[in-house]
């Protein structure tokens, strides 16, 4: 039996050790999908914080049921560990790290390769790699690939590699981990084979294999380039209805009645979230080495960095238009998570909108039922409680995040004013002290 047979063998039968390094919002659910699937999971954080909730069966991510997490842990099926040498009874692990940008706006990969160094001290024959963070193409065969190699074992023949890029939507209420189509691309055709398999055997999307890591890498980015190009461009339009005296709400609900060519994006204060602000980054940069500039994507990242600023230029004309000047103004912002009914508030725009604000002199609070508290830029802060008096303090209530859970009847009674920057108050008939983006 060769080592690839003896791999896909364990994998049907269910007899393979499977691991996550990395139980974010990515490496945690996909655990629990692998151990649900009833393959023995192992998961690996730095956060030792994590690994005891997660060997407790406590969840910390939104969209796992904490009882199917409680369930797996207690049936031995899933445990969460800080020590890498786990690797060494492992058969399939995936790798769901950060990648973030520096400061410079460009890729930051460290906790790739430093998790891939810690894994090829303990690699063995007939295992198989999986990298799922989202990085540039060429990260799997040219980062990955070499240093696991260093151990004298080749890829292809003696271990196998492949990339099939995470496709995370928190708070999706249709898709999850489990029936999300999964894209996979190996070194190697064994090496695509074998991780099909494996996804296949956990997963109920589709898994479509491509023929190389740069394909599956290339993709993922596209994904999300192809969000934040048409986000900016609904910001751009709402700009300029804005100076037009056009409700851009109403432009984009006229123009999504056309049953082809056009699919609806909304504006707002700017994006969130660890893929759609970033990953387009990681593409123009990567460009620059085939001396190419990716115009229209460095175009849109710019416009959506400038929504966070343009929200408190609006905020200041609201105001202004009641004389009332910004500086020691009291402002009410509704949601700092990046999206709707999450707790996520990683990139969020809003956190930009809050040190804008406080730059100028205002004096800032929030409300966010997912969000009792955070901290940004070595300042705490606390979510206040949504009540009239709170409302009615306020001289400005700015909406910044749509959840669900929001009483906009009760919000637009008790405000003085409220400027809308989600459309969430669209089905408020009395609308005199309301704007929208």
């Amino acid at each position: 039996m060769t080592i690839k047979e003896d791999l896909v063998k364990k994998i049907y039968d269910k007899t393979a050790v499977v691991a996550v390094v990395g139980l974010g919002y990515v490496g945690l659910p996909l655990a629990v999908e692998k151990a649900k699937a009833g393959y023995k999971t192992i998961g690996f954080d730095i956060q030792q914080t994590k690994i005891e909730m997660v060997n407790k069966g406590v969840n910390y991510i939104g969209d796992i049921l904490e009882n199917e997490l409680t369930d797996l842990v207690n049936r031995g099926l899933l445990k969460a560990t800080s020590d890498y040498s786990f690797i060494k009874e492992v058969d399939c692990v995936a790798i769901c790290v950060p990648t973030p940008l520096d400061e410079h706006y460009q890729p930051d990969i460290s906790y790739v390769v430093n998790s891939t160094r810690e894994i090829s001290k303990y690699l063995h024959k007939g295992m198989l790699v999986v990298l799922e963070s989202t990085t540039y193409p060429g990260t799997t065969e040219d980062v990955v690939k070499p240093i696991l190699e260093e151990t004298g074992l080749i890829c292809g023949r003696d271990f196998f590699l492949a990339f099939s890029p995470e496709r995370v939507d928190p708070g999706n209420k249709e898709f999850k981990t489990k029936n999300t189509p999964k894209v996979i691309g190996g070194i190697t055709n064994d090496c695509t084979e074998v991780a099909a398999d494996l996804y296949r055997n956990i997963l109920e999307g589709e898994v479509y294999e491509v023929s190389n890591p740069a394909v599956a890498e290339m993709e993922k980015i596209l994904e999300n380039t192809y969000r934040n190009i048409n986000i900016a461009l609904a910001n751009e339009m709402a700009i300029l209805c804005d100076k037009m005296g056009i409700n851009v709400w109403e432009v984009i609900d006229a123009a999504k009645t056309k049953p082809y060519g056009f699919a609806a994006f909304y504006p707002g204060p700017g994006i969130g979230g660890h893929c759609i602000p970033i990953d387009p980054f990681y593409l123009t940069w990567k460009a620059r080495e085939y001396d190419y500039h990716t115009k229209l994507i460095e175009t849109a990242g710019e416009i959506n960095i400038y929504m966070p600023r343009f929200v408190v230029e609006r905020s200041i004309r609201i105001l202004n238009n009641q004389g009332i000047p910004l500086k020691g103004a009291k402002i009410l912002l509704l949601g700092v998570a990046y999206k709707q009914d999450i707790d996520d508030y990683r990139e969020s725009p809003v956190l930009k909108v809050i040190e804008n604000l406080e730059k100028l002199g205002a004096t800032v609070k929030y409300n966010d039922p997912y969000i009792p508290e955070f901290r940004y830029k070595d300042k705490e802060y606390k979510s206040v409680e949504l009540t009239d008096a709170v409302l009615k303090e306020s001289d400005l209530v700015v909406i910044t995040t749509m959840h669900s859970g929001y009483n906009y009847d009760f919000i637009h009674v008790n405000s003085k004013r409220i400027f809308d920057t989600k459309n969430a108050t669209k089905n408020l008939a009395d609308r005199k002290n309301i704007e929208l983006l």
